[in-house]
């Protein structure tokens, strides 16, 4: 289980290897994605809070990376955090995720992208539940729903 201590780590001394990589053009990515998966993956955006109904699913099943398809969550994992965005307290796999020190309008923040493809996810913080506490705040666009 991974910690805040970890995620501190990964984003300062290198993410761990991920399974497989992917990697595409920048045109390759604007064909595949919609314009609005595009601006927040590869980006960096933000969609508005609660402008997804992502947030009230709480149904089995897990969620993977809308660019390239790399398992990135549980549904068992999920939680209702309040912020308006699908929140999480761990990663399927340690090395689904990778961490990056962010420091954009004026804030201290670790973002989190896709380890195999670089696709910007969100943020994570260390305000989650125990025993972890962290709180994997995403964006709906970078997730798609798989069913079990």
């Amino acid at each position: 289980m991974l910690n805040w201590d970890d995620v501190i780590r990964f984003a300062s001394q290198g993410n761990p290897e991920p399974e497989r990589r992917v990697e595409k053009s920048d045109a390759e990515w604007r064909a595949q994605l919609s314009p609005e998966e595009y601006r927040v993956t590869r980006e960096k955006g933000t969609e508005r809070a609660f402008s997804s109904e992502m947030c009230e699913l709480f149904e089995p099943g897990r969620y993977a990376c809308v660019c390239c398809d790399a398992l990135l969550f549980d549904a068992r994992e999920k939680f209702e955090s309040g912020t308006g965005w699908p929140s999480f307290t761990q990663p399927i796999r340690e090395n689904a995720i990778a961490y990056h020190n962010d420091g954009s309008y004026g804030m201290r923040r670790i973002e989190t992208t896709c380890n195999t493809c670089g696709a910007h996810l969100g943020h994570v913080f260390p305000d989650g539940p125990a025993p972890g506490g962290l709180r994997y705040c995403m964006n709906a666009l970078a997730l798609r729903k798989l069913k079990d």
